[in-house]
């Protein structure tokens, strides 16, 4: 009997097992056949997220030239490395554009299609158009995956989810706003993929509230204001007449900071410095839970200044008043407030001086006196941001996102951190392009985007939402519709696929957020006693080992390419064992 093999989950992670396992069959793999069957109701590649037929106007938030698929040198794994290009190099565009998401799209689907054309004879690839429901099956016997259109499940020896980004149920709150939108005829929009949001139930003209001014926020202005025939005419926005007025706010009230807008040169800060795998080990030997706050988010700032001083005393030496190895020896061997005090006595402007705090919280203790003078504020907010993102004066804001990027690869081992790190990481280094920025600075000028603050509160009274923000003390606006502008947590208990509930309920464990827990070192499914499922495997964003994307920029280690490599192996090797014991 052939050998078979289901991945559930057709978009980039999917495609990034099979191109890995082209890579190791050579190595590992001498069996006669093998099946893989690709479920997934998008097309192979693309997926959902990044499928071809969704609006021109979305782009990618990543420059051309930082996107690949492909291994390099620098990713530590067990396979060989098989080198491709980039997005920027595929498709000839400039490397620091940033490309339509139709295009990405169409860079995925080559990169599965060479993928599939890269696995040796006789292993056949079997894409099915349709939902995975349900797996079932023993322990030590081949797995059914049950289907939505056909009454008769596929049989596996294997099988792998690479589910991506998921719906999900509402939650308690999202529950009970729903409920009153339809009590009092209101419109309500929860946690979704913006691309796939029916925005024509919000009319022109009426005020809207926007929770969230992240990169969901960025495509719903983009759908309603371009996506309704509004147009730039240089840094002015010429309405349609067709756009509703946007009140948009979130916990930190101004938008994610801008992508960096210029390449970096001279010496990188030598990553990772105090944060790496032997960090990672002893926090993973200690007896206790690992507690984010007390026990990584210090290592963290430790490593995030050492990139950022690193940078400013190579770069910019006028900028200090000390030499840098006798900084580097006292920031080593410092605490938290010693490290505070020797950069102010060897970085004489504070604005050189690496605050996360601030940067987390910028508008903490602000208040305006006017919803309109808070407008204007933030406009020279968004303003001085675009300017530092896109001036190589401030490099070491380049160096502080190369060291998020390896602190994320780092901490992907310590499984379910929580939620609050990815969001800090998205805000500093995913946000938005700059073109978008200044788009939003226009939208602002014209009054089509209005921002509400920080800590933005949202009621539901007297037949209305209501948002306010303690930025501006004693303003509030009313609206008749209420989006919520993010995607929704991919937790278990709520999410919508169905796959996930009944592997949940089938004993698979959950971490304390609610993600699937797996085995950091394959991917295999882990039950609520912590034994990995021999014959299970998971990766991605519902799980406790998700990266920071499915493609990564060239050369920064591509966590996700790591753990591709770690599944394939882990795949090849157990059929491979079970061909010899089927000839014995």
């Amino acid at each position: 009997m052939r050998a078979s093999l289901v991945i559930v989950g057709a978009g980039p992670r999917g495609t990034g097992v099979i191109e890995r396992i082209a890579a190791n069959a050579p190595e590992l793999y001498a069996g006669t056949g093998l099946d893989i069957h690709l479920v997934d109701p998008h097309p192979p590649g693309a997926g959902r997220i990044w499928r071809e037929d969704q609006s021109p106007l979305l782009w990618m938030n990543s420059h051309a030239e930082d996107v690949t698929m492909f291994t390099d040198d620098t990713v530590t794994m067990a396979g060989p490395v098989r080198g491709g290009p980039t997005l920027h190099e595929w498709a000839g565009v400039d490397g620091s554009a940033f490309a339509g998401r139709r295009l990405q799209g169409a860079y995925l689907r080559w990169v599965h299609e060479q993928a599939v054309a890269a696995l040796p004879p006789g292993v056949t690839v079997h894409h099915h158009p349709t939902r995975a429901v349900r797996v079932t099956g023993p322990r030590d016997g081949r797995q059914r995956v049950w289907l939505a259109d056909r009454p008769h499940p596929l049989l596996a020896d294997l099988v792998i989810l690479t589910l991506g980004h998921l719906d999900a149920e509402l939650d308690t709150e999202q529950r009970e706003l729903a409920a009153y939108a339809r009590e009092h005829g209101l419109v309500h929009l929860p946690p979704e993929f913006t691309a796939d949001s029916d925005l024509d139930v919000l009319p022109p003209g009426e005020p809207v509230v926007v929770r969230g001014l992240g990169l969901a926020f960025v495509d719903l202005v983009v759908l309603l204001t371009e996506g309704r025939g509004g147009r730039y005419d240089g840094d002015t926005y010429v309405p349609s007449g067709r756009e509703p007025v946007l009140y948009a706010g979130s916990r930190r009230g101004v938008p994610y900071h801008a992508k960096i807008g210029y390449g970096f040169d001279g010496e990188r800060p030598p990553l990772p410095r105090f944060l790496g795998p032997a960090e990672i080990d002893a926090l993973l030997a200690r007896p206790d839970r690992v507690d984010f706050r007390r026990d990584v988010w210090p290592l963290v700032v430790k490593e995030l200044g050492f990139a950022h001083y690193h940078r400013l005393f190579h770069a910019h030496p006028g900028r200090t008043g000390m030499e840098w190895t006798v900084f580097e020896e006292k920031y080593a061997a410092g605490d938290a407030a010693e490290r505070a005090a020797l950069a102010g006595a060897a970085v004489p402007d504070p604005a050189d001086r690496l605050d996360l705090d601030r940067l987390d919280r910028p508008l903490t203790g602000v208040r305006y006196g006017s919803h309109e003078a808070a407008q204007e504020a933030l406009r020279e907010y968004v303003e001085r941001d675009l300017t530092r993102r896109h001036d190589p004066e401030h490099s070491p804001d380049l160096a502080v996102f190369l060291a998020l990027l390896s602190v994320y690869g780092q901490l992907i081992r310590l499984g379910d951190i929580g939620s609050w790190w990815h969001g800090f990481f998205s805000y500093l280094a995913s946000g938005p392009p700059g073109p978008r920025l200044r788009q939003l600075q226009a939208l602002s000028r014209a009054g089509v985007v209005r921002f509400v603050g920080a800590d933005m509160a949202v009621a539901a009274e007297d037949g209305v939402f209501r948002a306010s923000s303690p930025t501006v003390p004693g303003w509030s606006v009313e609206a008749r519709a209420l989006v919520e502008a993010r995607l929704p947590e991919p937790t278990l208990d709520r999410a919508r696929d169905t796959l996930l509930r009944e592997l949940h309920a089938d004993g698979a464990a959950s971490t304390p957020d609610g993600l699937l827990a797996v085995d950091p070192a394959d991917g295999r499914v882990l039950d609520r006693a912590g034994i990995p499922h021999p014959r299970r495997f998971a990766l991605g964003p519902p799980t406790d080992g998700r990266g920071a994307g499915a493609f990564t920029r060239p050369r920064t280690g591509g966590p996700a390419f790591r753990q591709n490599d770690a599944t394939a192996r882990a795949v090849l090797t157990f059929l491979a064992a079970r061909g010899a014991r089927a000839v014995a």
